[in-house]
This record gives structure tokens, sequence and C-alpha cells, in this order.
């Protein structure tokens, strides 16, 4: 009979779920989260039967520590092997898995529930430091409406009452990264424009107005007339981003069905992270999981925090 994938250690068991998390944030050795004290002599592990299991002590500021402080898992009194369970089963999802089926699993409250994924959504989060495209390379630009922002009137025919994303796909690398826009203007879609896409790039979009000022500053701006039945020209086309947004929109609508806008910017961070290392890429469940474990360190978040407020940096 075939294994599960969750019959590996790191899932059964809390003494192999610390010392999975161990080996893949501390691959050189322990490190003190309250001075970055790394040197080995100088921190030592906490033996005896009643020492908290994965405990050390820094030698430098004699502090006790754990490989949970300074990242996502810090202050929570949930198993850190369930955290890994819930967090190979989101990077394993292709559109999401929702607050309710992951409270049933591990039958905990709701809160702790939407929390927990709260909190893996941040460990999820692109640092956006790096500019997209390059020197000849293809960046696609588009856009689209999801949701209802509350207390604003619906309005016939229009998105007034929307909350507003903008996606940006880099041909070359595969990766996305898609950020909440306050208003679908020319000059708020031209600052996300320029604030994550080389200049001497080629900007694809299709023929919306608001792509039409950014698009001279780029090297080149090719526009697919969507109005008169045109889906690529000269080879260029939105297609791989609009493929993009029926993920995301089938993870809205089916699997999430309610956002508040002040949390669509993690749900946005969760879909531009499983499609940038999805498996066309040549990345499977197993390493997404871990490329998500790795990013769990210095996004502590907490409750009130998650619940409109920025994050804390551990």
């Amino acid at each position: 009979m075939a294994k599960s994938v969750f019959d590996a250690p790191q899932f059964k068991t809390e003494e192999g779920a610390f010392a999975y998390v161990e080996a893949k944030l501390w691959s050189n050795g322990p490190v003190c989260p309250k001075c970055g004290n790394c040197e080995a002599a100088r921190i030592r592990k906490m033996q005896g039967e009643t020492t908290r299991l994965g405990l050390y002590k820094c030698n430098e500021c004699r502090k006790p520590f754990t490989v949970r402080m300074g990242t996502i898992f810090e202050s929570s009194h949930l198993a850190l092997h369930l955290w890994l369970q819930v967090i190979h089963l989101i990077c394993a999802s292709k559109k999401g898995i929702s607050t309710r089926q992951i409270q049933r699993m591990l039958q905990c409250s709701m809160k702790t529930a939407w929390f927990l994924t709260q909190r893996i959504r941040e460990a999820m989060r692109d640092s956006g430091l790096d500019m997209f495209g390059g020197e000849g390379d293809v960046v696609m630009a588009d856009e689209t409406w999801i949701g209802n922002k509350p207390g604003v009137e619906r309005a016939r025919g229009g998105f007034r009452h929307k909350m507003k994303v903008v996606a940006l796909l880099d041909k070359r690398t595969g990766r996305t990264r898609s950020i909440h826009a306050g208003e679908m203007v020319a000059n708020e879609v031209a600052n996300i424009v320029r604030a994550n896409v080389d200049r001497e790039s080629i900007l694809v979009t299709d023929e919306a107005r608001h792509y039409w000022k950014v698009g001279k500053e780029s090297a080149d701006h090719r526009r697919v007339f969507h109005g008169i039945g045109n889906y690529a020209k000269d080879g260029f086309s939105t297609n791989q981003i609009e493929g993009y947004f029926s993920i995301f929109k089938r993870g809205m609508r089916g699997i999430y069905q309610h956002c508040a806008e002040q949390h669509l910017h993690r749900y946005l961070a969760e879909f531009d992270f499983r499609y940038s290392n999805r498996s066309a890429l040549g990345v499977e469940d197993a390493e997404r999981a871990e490329i998500a474990l790795r990013g769990v360190i210095g996004k502590r978040l907490t409750y009130k925090s998650a619940n409109g407020l920025q994050a804390v940096c551990a």
C-alpha cells in the first residue's frame, strides 16, 4: 500500500517536526533570534525531563529560545507538526483550502484556523524588492475586479463597488506579482508598473487606457485589442496572465468566497506564491512547502495586526 505524504516524521510527531524545521531554517546550526549569535560553542541545547522540546540557550545574551521564536510559529499553542500539515495542504491546493476545512481537520476554533492561515499567507508574501523583466524581456500586465467593497453602492454596468487588482507576469521567469489597487486609474496603475517593472522591458497589455501613459515609458508597449476579437498580435498576447486570473477568481469565488479588503493583499500573496512556484516551473508540492517554510523567519503576525494593521517584524 502506497504511503501518504503525511506519513513523513515531520507531519506525525513533534520531535520529527522540530528536527525538520531546525534542519531547514538552521542549516548551519542554531541561531539565536534575540542577539543573532550563531557560534555553536556559544549555544547549548537544554536537556532534562521537564525541558521544553527543542529548547536552546544562548551564552551570549543568556536567553533561551527554540526554532519557533522569531517566526510565524511564535506564541502559537498549535503543535508544530500540525502547522507543517497545514502549510503543505495550502501549498498543494491549486485554488487554496478553506478555513472551515482546516477547522474541521484540526478540530480547533474558527478563530484559530483563520489566524493560522493568515500567518502562513504572510510567510508566502514576496518582498517585492526585485524588478520584473529587463532588457528585451516580456512583462504582461492586466487588471481584474473581485468581491464587493462594503458601504459602496453597486454601480450599474460598472466596477466602483468592487476591489481592484493589478497583476504582473514576468514571461522569462514565470513569476507573478499582484497588487491591490485603490483605484483603477492611469496614475495609480502607472505607479504600480514603475515600481515593479524594469523600463527596458517589453510591456504587453490589452487595450485598457490606463496602460497607455506608462507604456510610453517602457522600451516597447504591445497592445492586444480584445474588443475587436484580437487575442494575439505579432506573437504577443495576455493569455498567460489571464490564465492566472482564472485560477485566482475560481479560488476566491469557490473556496474563500468572502474576503475583506484589508486582507486581500495576503490572499493575493498566496495565489502569487503557488503560481510562481508551480509544477510547470519544476516545483512540486513538497518543494513548494519547503520554500514557504523558509519564508516564516522574521514575519511574526499578531491577531491585532492581522485584523487590519501591518504585520510586525520579529
